[in-house]
């Protein structure tokens, strides 16, 4: 984990109920989108030749049309490889699937948390050993700016069991219920956060599955589409201090539509992103697996989420 982790077109003539006046019916020629008859025969623009899939520089790709469901464009789409960060999608939609959950219930922040992020030197959150953070705010601290110490926080606040390494033991083995519930055969989590080893993998086509089902939660969209934000939280003296998070995907302030979803990165997992953007009430959901820059995994969403809305 790095720091940052952060066809050809037929169109049918309409039938003509009145003849046009003026104009010999056997020379007639009627113009329509896409296809021309001319004295019964077809010819058919260059421009409707089919839509050139586009190139990307990932390893992985994978978009579909988030109301539908209908597959828009595959590269190598079921090929396992390592997620980085994209994993605290399911660490997210593990906490909001709790039963009787309070997003407002408070968590101590614990030293453990503070020594997981200096031991792997992960992403943080900044989060303050002592402070009293709400589940909400930890959900803020994990996807913008891509909390391990956040991601930690809840595995232990939402796991089982008598020791913090059994709760998060017991919060893994949610993370990987879910996803056998969601059909993801592709798909572990040995870590809460990304920071995993073999056993931490999933593939461009499930983590879009994924996705797209936290996106049914309204906290899980408002989070993720939030450019930045500045959260109030109880320190250990019982005052406050405020604590200012932006979010890793650029895609928010750059791609008109985009409404999430979440960046990924490390040594295996290289730079990923999953996407998600609507326009005119058309929502196209995606990933990108195993880029090779943060630059390039953004250019490759564009370039998915623009040829996912001329499908």
């Amino acid at each position: 984990m790095w720091p940052h982790s952060r066809g050809i077109w037929a169109f049918g003539a309409q039938n003509l109920k009145t003849p046009i006046k003026g104009i010999h019916r056997a020379s007639a020629v009627i113009v329509t989108a896409g296809a021309v008859f001319a004295g019964g025969a077809l010819t058919t623009p260059a421009h409707a030749a089919a839509l050139p899939k586009p190139s990307i520089a990932a390893k992985g790709g994978y978009v579909m049309n988030n109301g539908t469901g209908k597959t828009l464009f595959t590269k190598s789409a079921d090929t396992r490889r390592s997620t980085g960060s994209t994993t605290k999608i399911m660490t997210a939609k593990v906490v909001l699937a709790q039963p009787n959950l309070n997003l407002n219930s408070k968590v101590k922040i614990e030293k453990a948390y503070s020594d997981y992020i200096v031991r792997n030197t992960a992403s943080s959150a900044r989060l303050i050993v002592g402070d009293k953070v709400t589940v909400r705010q930890l959900l803020y601290g994990l996807m913008l700016p891509s909390g391990c110490d956040a991601a930690y926080a809840l595995a232990d606040k939402f796991g089982k069991g008598s020791t913090r390494s059994a709760r998060v033991k017991s919060f893994i083995g949610k993370m990987n219920a879910q996803a056998r519930s969601l059909g993801l055969t592709n798909t572990h989590f040995d870590s809460f956060d990304g920071i995993g080893g073999a056993g931490n993998y999933s593939t461009p086509r499930d983590l879009t599955k994924l996705a797209s089902s936290a996106m049914k939660s309204s906290t899980f969209r408002t989070v993720v589409k939030t450019k930045s934000t500045k959260q109030k939280v109880t320190t250990k003296s019982g005052g406050y201090r405020y604590m200012s998070w932006s979010n890793t995907n650029n895609l928010l302030s750059s791609y008109s539509g985009a409404i999430g979803v979440k960046t990924g990165s490390g040594p295996q997992a290289k730079y990923c992103l999953v996407f998600a953007a609507t326009r005119n009430g058309k929502t196209v959901i995606g990933t990108v697996l195993t880029s090779t820059s943060s630059t390039n995994r953004t250019k490759d969403a564009k370039k998915l989420m623009d040829y996912g809305f001329k499908k």
